[in-house]
């Protein structure tokens, strides 16, 4: 029985790749999440600066003409808004390309950081508190699971949700 090398090289690649999804740790997975949100952070900075430069590039090269309203309002004040504005987007769009660009770098782990992602999220969601048992002096605490970065931050989190479910089961007086 002969075995051709080619199938036993990409038997041991898919094997190597599920070693890989093995291997991942909660703790090194949690750090690459931590990693990923640090450059979606900092990518925020430049894209809103881009943004402003951007509005302003454009918007301050146009001749406005003070008899004639936009909207009712001097052009200074629309233009100054629609500048605002782009910085406004380059701030929303700054942790998307953030994020591609953390992806882009991190292509041979993606899989089992989506897989992670997915159990991640499945605990999250098996042990968040019902919102509909918030109050203005009970409200609900990190919904999502943003603010967890570590183990020690899951384990906090843990606590904070079963507090809240304590507190909203017994009222205080």
């Amino acid at each position: 029985m002969l075995r051709r090398p080619v199938a036993r090289s990409a038997s041991n690649a898919a094997e190597s790749s599920s070693t890989v999804s093995a291997n991942l740790s909660w703790a090194d997975y949690l750090s690459i999440r931590r990693a990923k949100h640090r450059w979606e952070l900092a990518s925020t900075v430049p894209m809103t600066l881009l943004g402003l430069g951007g509005g302003a590039a454009y918007f301050g090269s146009i001749e406005a003409d003070a008899a004639s309203p936009i909207f009712g309002v001097e052009p200074m004040w629309v233009y100054g808004a629609a500048t605002l504005g782009c910085m406004g987007l380059g701030y929303l769009i700054g942790p998307m390309v953030g994020g591609g660009l953390w992806r882009m770098t991190h292509r041979r782990l993606m899989s089992s950081i989506e897989a992670k992602d997915r159990e991640f999220h499945a605990r999250i969601v098996k042990h968040r508190v019902d919102p509909s048992r918030q109050s203005a002096m009970n409200p609900v605490p990190d919904y999502y699971g943003e603010k967890v970065g570590s183990l020690h931050d899951y384990r906090r989190w843990l606590r904070d949700q079963a507090k809240f479910n304590k507190k909203a089961m017994w009222p205080e007086n």
